[in-house]
């Protein structure tokens, strides 16, 4: 992978997951002690994605270096892929359960709009790191990964003939 690139990526994903999972905690706990309701499945989920996200992230930075044997592409891909997926999936939920909401001031309505916004933040960060990803194990097509005998790194060196 493209370390130079990544590790920019993976920290601004870890600051946002940090954010995110406190302003979703945040309104969460302003739910369950100030309310008679439980806290929306919405902010839940925003609170699932981060911890989500840090379990990747670890995995995604740790394993390449330490256990390269249990680091595959496909796995990175996955990954990408599903944070890609839940941050999406959870800012639009968050957006659209305040957007219908009929009343919504104070500081647990700011917090909740601040949430959403980092979040689609942190989808935008994933998906940029996700098509990087996507770039560097498809690079050469769909060829190398069929072909795979041919494309180390002794495969560029020209055959010298025997007169």
């Amino acid at each position: 992978m493209a370390f130079g690139l990544m590790l920019p990526f993976r920290i601004a994903q870890f600051v946002f997951a940090v954010v995110v999972i406190g302003l979703s905690g945040y309104v969460a706990h302003w739910y369950d002690a100030d309310t008679l309701t439980s806290s929306p499945s919405q902010v839940n989920f925003l609170i699932f994605a981060p911890l989500f996200s840090f379990i990747s992230i670890a995995y995604l930075e740790i394993t390449p270096r330490f256990m390269p044997r249990a680091s595959h592409p496909y796995a990175h891909l996955a990954l990408e892929a599903l944070n890609t997926l839940f941050y999406f999936a959870g800012f639009v939920a968050l957006s659209v359960f305040i957007g219908k909401l009929l009343f919504c001031r104070g500081s647990v309505c700011a917090a909740a709009r601040a949430d959403a916004v980092f979040a689609a933040f942190s989808w935008l960060l994933w998906t940029g790191s996700s098509v990087v990803v996507a770039l560097q194990i498809f690079k050469g097509g769909f060829k190398n990964l069929k072909d795979e005998k041919h494309s180390g790194p002794m495969s560029q060196v020209p055959i010298q003939s025997q007169a």
